[in-house]
């Protein structure tokens, strides 16, 4: 249990060798498309990758960055990086360059761990890096056109070639380049190559349970994305108290999240999560999409499978949905990130033939806190509070709120980050002793279930009344011709606030007069005759951030800027 866990305490313990210890040591841990690696296998890559940074001159919590698909190479890299007291930071791999040199800058990365297809990608800002980073990169050795390019274009960043293999020993490879006059920074590495070069000796780093371990960064709903510190200690919390309280997950279990693992959802769904227990990952390298979740689910059979309600609804409009979702061991569906529309559940529910757990977690409480659970699903709320957290909803002085009024979640629970890297004042306002702040409104009902009201910023008052963005769309995407909608508050001639809509519509709908008028007479009937939206605007598509939120704010901006 979680108060077992001793100060001196390295996470790689738990979630890798005491598997090996157990006598799982063959069981397969990761499977992507190509390749699988068992526990014994994580065990071994991940002490040489932790000796391997050591010999190339990274330190205990110095930071990390890991830009990688999901593929059986990431958990080594962030298991072997925590294993040697390194502080590993997951990066988001959907991200524009100025946001990667942001991020690399803010962090001061002492070393990239990246994969050669995401050599393009990075390549525009490496040479604006304060601070030169060890290069790691990761995929086929022979793949090294990009990066070739990249070492020619950005000489300052980089001071030696990639090393083409050789018999030679890491540490003397490193003993040349000391020799040399070169410090490590900046030069380029193969993956493969100094994890076959590196001391095979077992070596964790002796870490306590209270040390940063890593860092995620948020998703950028709201802005610039903030760096949140989390210890070693957080992933066993997360672990125990969603994946085995509420999951229930299971030795034999599959998983399968669509939800990446640089997000810090798809770190618990497909790392912590199954590793606590000793069972499998099924990974994706690419974007998730209807096609490569169905091939997934076909392949490897998952028990439970994990996604954002965009997905669900894109995968309940695809061709190829069924019972099962392609898996015949389908037991049960996972959704976060945004809230759920109680319609998609069902559907999904009645289509699928396996319920939607629906929840709520944040990147500042690593992962889930407040769900339904199998036993108690009710549609449309975010359920109950995780046992082992609490929850609060407070108006603006800090009050407690009574039934059904709307006001800020906040939570309180053993996964809570330290604090935001080098933001003092919205460490101070989001991290308020115990409790965190979510900066999500919320109401809750008399039988203590909690309804999704939309963020801080995104809320508004229409005829001195609060209207929940999420309560619109929700109306509106329960229309037949609907499949994504978002709303934000506006002024209208009078300078009165009223909502308006953006939706993209399902294929064979035309946004005509006649639609428009009736989807504002279904709002008016589905969420209360002030709520309906005043204008409607067709889009293509709606801005998300890579882990599917919605992204209202640079609507109002848009919005603001075509006024």
């Amino acid at each position: 249990m979680l108060n077992e866990l001793r100060r001196p305490y390295n996470a790689v313990t738990d979630f890798v060798d005491a598997n090996v210890a157990r006598g799982l040591g063959n069981k397969i841990a990761f499977i992507d498309p190509e390749r699988s690696l068992t526990y014994d296998g994580l065990q071994v890559r991940s002490i040489r990758f932790a000796n391997a940074l050591r010999e190339l001159g990274v330190e205990r919590e110095q930071r990390v960055t890991l830009l990688l698909n999901d593929t059986v190479d990431y958990p080594v890299a962030f298991w072997g990086t925590i294993r040697a007291g390194a502080i590993a930071i997951p990066l988001n791999t959907y991200l524009p360059h100025p946001q990667y040199a942001y991020i690399l800058n803010d962090c001061r990365a002492a070393a990239l761990v990246v994969d050669t297809a995401l050599a393009e990608t990075i390549a525009p800002m490496l040479d604006r890096l304060a601070r030169k980073p060890v290069l790691i990169v990761v995929g086929d050795s022979e793949a090294t056109t990009s990066w070739s390019r990249i070492a020619v274009q950005s000489t300052a960043c980089f001071r030696t070639p990639m090393p083409q293999p050789s018999t030679s020993s890491l540490s003397q490879d490193v003993d040349a380049r000391n020799k040399s006059g070169h410090d490590g920074r900046g030069t380029v590495h193969h993956f493969e190559d100094i994890i076959a070069k590196a001391d095979a000796t077992p070596f964790t780093a002796d870490t306590l349970s209270d040390e940063v371990a890593f860092w995620m960064y948020t998703s950028g709903s709201t802005g610039d994305p903030k760096g949140v510190k989390h210890v070693h200690s957080n992933l066993m919390a997360t672990a125990k108290l969603f994946g085995e309280g509420i999951l229930g997950i299971r030795e034999n279990d599959v998983v399968h999240s669509a939800s990446k693992l640089f997000f810090a959802y798809g770190l618990g769904n497909a790392m912590s999560f199954p590793l606590s227990v000793g069972a499998t990952a099924a990974l994706w390298p690419h974007r998730p999409s209807p096609e490569g979740v169905f091939e997934t689910m076909r392949r490897h059979q998952p028990t439970i499978f994990y996604g954002v309600p965009s997905l669900y609804t894109a995968l309940l409009s695809h061709h190829g949905i069924c019972k099962g979702a392609g898996s015949d061991r389908l037991r049960i569906c996972v959704s976060a990130g945004e809230a759920l529309p109680a319609h998609i559940g069902e559907r999904w529910r009645d289509t699928v033939g396996v319920d939607v757990l629906d929840g709520l977690g944040s990147t500042e409480m690593l992962n889930t806190f407040l769900s339904n659970r199998p036993t108690d699903i009710r549609y449309g709320s975010t359920g109950k509070p995780v046992p082992g957290y609490d929850a609060r909803i407070v108006d603006e002085n800090g009050r407690d709120l009574g039934t059904d009024e709307i006001g800020e979640l906040i939570v309180r629970g053993p996964s809570a980050g330290e604090g935001y890297w080098n933001q003092r004042e919205k460490s101070r306002r989001t991290f308020a002793g115990e409790w965190t702040h979510t900066g999500d409104k919320y109401r809750r009902d008399a039988e203590g279930y909690y309804y999704y009201c939309g963020r801080t910023d995104d809320m508004f008052k229409v005829s001195g009344m609060w209207v929940s963005p999420f309560d619109v769309e929700a109306a509106l995407v329960s229309h037949e011709a609907v499949l994504e909608a978002a709303v934000i508050g506006k002024e209208d001639a009078d300078g009165l606030i009223k909502p308006k809509a953006f939706i993209v519509l399902k294929n064979g709908f035309k946004a005509d007069d006649l639609l428009l008028e009736t989807l504002k007479v279904h709002v008016k009937d589905k969420a209360g005759p002030w709520k309906f939206p005043r204008w409607i605007e067709l889009r293509s598509n709606l801005p998300r951030t890579a882990t599917g939120k919605l992204q209202r704010f640079k609507l109002r901006e848009e919005d603001a800027g075509a006024r």
